[in-house]
């Protein structure tokens, strides 16, 4: 008898995913961070050290540094581009900007990081 079921019931086609379940954008950049991006406010004292810091050990660097954690100093977010970087695996980008700020992660609850070699 459940083969007489499966056997009368039409198989259905799927054509297609409804668009309400199909990203266009990743997940990362669907984020919205609690303060606005470093280029159209004044950075807070955290901001400012970490990018004096960095701005010590690579000159010349494009740099943006963001307090992503609601402005307690607990979570930044960082963009850096510099020729430092240059023909270095990402790993090793990331180990060089962490020795960098080797006494400022200490006290740092997180942090994210994106490297570009120039």
């Amino acid at each position: 008898m459940f083969r007489k079921l499966l056997a009368a019931r039409p198989l259905r086609a799927i054509t297609s995913v409804p668009s309400t379940f199909v990203r266009t954008q990743p997940f990362a950049a669907l984020r919205s961070y609690s303060t606005p991006s470093a280029a159209s406010s004044p950075l807070d004292s955290g901001e400012e050290a970490i990018y004096k810091r960095l701005k010590e050990r690579f000159p010349g660097s494009k740099l943006e540094v963001q307090d992503v954690s609601g402005g307690c100093g607990s979570f930044y977010a960082i963009l850096i581009s510099s020729p430092a970087f240059k023909g270095l695996t990402t790993v090793k980008q990331h180990k060089l900007v962490n020795e960098c700020l080797k006494e400022d992660i200490k006290g740092i609850h997180g942090l994210q990081l994106k490297t570009i070699p120039e």
